[in-house]
């Protein structure tokens, strides 16, 4: 009797589970969606939501090289770059379909990540960042002499459905961004997640406990890359128009300041963060020059009074915070009970 009543709550607890996240995933795109709808969201605000997402998917990358593996890259704009640049090769001059287009353009980043990271990953420290940071910039200088498919420093326009509904576009990166995270947090508790996790706290115990650390660098950094094709790749479709300036070292540095204020190693974290630095960029333009003072004293302080980062090395559970809200509830109906 006692191992039927176990199957039971073991089968119950994942629908549960799944439930509570398939219904915060549809409320995070339904209701955005119908405030836009209904124009209390002008196209502005859609736009700037929207590019918050894709910050917060580029965020993802860098904390899932940084936080996750524990290596310090400075070249995730350069991955981006790839991503955008290939998305729109293979639409324009190939003539491949849009979705097509992305998942080759995802692919190409993949192998970039691949063949750069093997050499790359053998230094760590300062070492790697100098070398990475050294990516970007040859990235950047590349794009910038390939006129003929890059369009050179003026960049290369890039007319798609999303870049003309602002809607679609909010729909799609959203979407994607919510099944990023999804995988990304399943990625992290299997064997394998454990093991780059592992690599990060301690590289002599972790190999002593029989883990190939060149191995799991390597797949985190892969990873990375693949996430960052996917965020390069959206980037192109929600903007319109790339140039080889997104390859720069400032751009890399944003994304590690999401990373960073959200808290190094946690996902939820980077895309809180991502969001609210975003808006905040658009928020303090009224302030022009002053803007890029205003800006890093807020990052100042919030180091200073969470050097951790908004959340630290926790998760956002949505599936806690349901509880809690039911839990309130109950109590307050029991309270309000006459019986």
């Amino acid at each position: 009797m006692s191992e039927k009543l176990g199957a039971a709550k073991s089968t119950a607890f994942p629908f549960r589970t799944t439930s509570i996240l398939a219904g915060a995933a549809i409320i995070a795109v339904v209701l955005p969606f119908a405030l836009m709808k209904a124009e209390i969201i002008d196209p502005y605000t859609t736009h700037i939501i929207t590019m918050g997402a894709v910050n917060a998917i580029m965020a993802m990358s860098v904390n899932m090289i940084v936080g996750i593996t524990g290596q310090l890259s400075l070249g995730q704009a350069g991955f981006l770059a790839i991503g955008a640049y290939s998305c729109i090769f293979f639409t324009i001059d190939l003539g491949f379909p849009l979705p097509l287009a992305a998942a080759f353009a995802i692919l190409l980043t993949t192998l970039a990540g691949f063949l750069i990271g093997f050499p790359v990953l053998k230094l760590s420290g300062d070492y790697l960042a100098i070398v990475t940071l050294g990516f970007g910039e040859i990235i950047r200088v590349v794009f910038i002499n390939l006129k003929e498919l890059t369009g050179g420093p003026n960049g290369r326009q890039f007319t798609t459905i999303m870049a003309l509904n602002g809607e679609l576009a909010f729909i799609v990166v959203t979407s994607v961004l919510i099944i990023i995270l999804a995988l990304a947090q399943n990625f992290l508790r299997s064997s394998f997640g454990r093991a780059i996790m592992a690599c990060r706290e301690d590289e002599i115990a972790a190999f002593s406990s029989g883990i190939d650390i060149f191995r799991y660098k390597m797949l985190g950094f892969v990873i990375a890359a693949f996430i960052a094709g996917i965020g390069g790749s959206l980037y192109a479709m929600v903007v319109g128009f790339v140039k080889p300036d997104i390859a720069q070292f400032l751009k890399s540095i944003d994304f590690l300041i999401y990373v960073v204020l959200g808290g190094m190693g946690s996902m939820t974290g980077s895309i809180l963060a991502s969001y609210l630095l975003t808006y905040l960029q658009e928020f303090l333009r009224f302030l022009q020059d002053y803007r890029l003072l205003i800006y890093p004293l807020i990052l100042i302080l919030v180091m200073l009074f969470r050097p951790k980062g908004l959340l630290g090395m926790k998760e956002f559970s949505f599936v806690k915070s349901f509880d809690r809200i039911a839990a309130k509830l109950g109590g307050r109906k029991k309270a309000g009970d006459p019986s």
